[in-house]
């Protein structure tokens, strides 16, 4: 069903202590009801992360990274990585030789709808589902604000959406995005050559 969304916050949470502790964002949309992203579970497979939204109207939603690069970070990153939306899997692809944000963007397919996800910065990204025959699409803004206890997700939607296409914007609050940035697409690809040129060593 598609709905017209109110503006809603989400805010960083955290429970328990030591390997039981959980974190990630909580907040409520009056249209979709309680929204929590837990990013990341706890670790229950070796080498994979796994973030989850779940909560309200929405689909339960989970992106999972796996490989042994998961040791040394903290979030699921863009490598190696699986979406899935409800039982279904979301098609992922990405242009890592992009010179604008947008060119840098995720491209996801889910049924019939194709969306494109972008950041403006390190905490800040959109997700828009484009427009069809049927439907003229929907933008998903995320917009991170405030330092360390006043941190917030403000969101900010414009056109009627649907639960998918909140649920695909959200879960990446539990996401390493940098790869995104201009600055993070710079570091990715300079870690790549340095690796390839050590390889070429060998």
């Amino acid at each position: 069903m598609h709905t017209t969304v109110t503006p809603f916050t989400l805010r960083p949470w955290r429970e328990g202590k030591g390997y039981g502790r959980r974190t990630g964002w909580r907040g409520t949309s009056a249209e979709f009801g309680e929204v929590t992203v837990e990013a990341p579970l706890r670790q229950a497979v070796p080498e994979t992360l796994v973030s989850e939204l779940r909560g309200g109207l929405l689909p339960e939603t989970s992106y999972e990274t796996r490989g042994v690069h998961t040791d040394v970070v903290r979030l699921p990153t863009l490598n190696r990585a699986t979406l899935r939306l409800g039982d279904a899997l979301v098609a992922v692809e990405r242009n890592r030789l992009g010179l604008t944000a947008r060119q840098r963007g995720l491209r996801l397919r889910h049924g019939g709808d194709a969306y494109r996800l972008w950041a403006g910065n390190r905490r800040s990204w959109t997700l828009v589902r484009e427009a069809d025959a049927e439907d003229p699409g929907v933008r998903v803004a995320v917009r991170g604000t405030g330092r360390l206890g006043g941190r917030r997700l403000e969101i900010t939607v414009t056109g009627r959406a649907l639960p998918a296409d909140l649920a695909l914007a959200l879960v990446f609050a539990g996401v390493d995005r940098a790869a995104l940035t201009r600055g993070g697409a710079v570091r990715a690809a300079l870690s790549r050559a340095t690796g390839f040129w050590a390889e070429s060593q060998y």
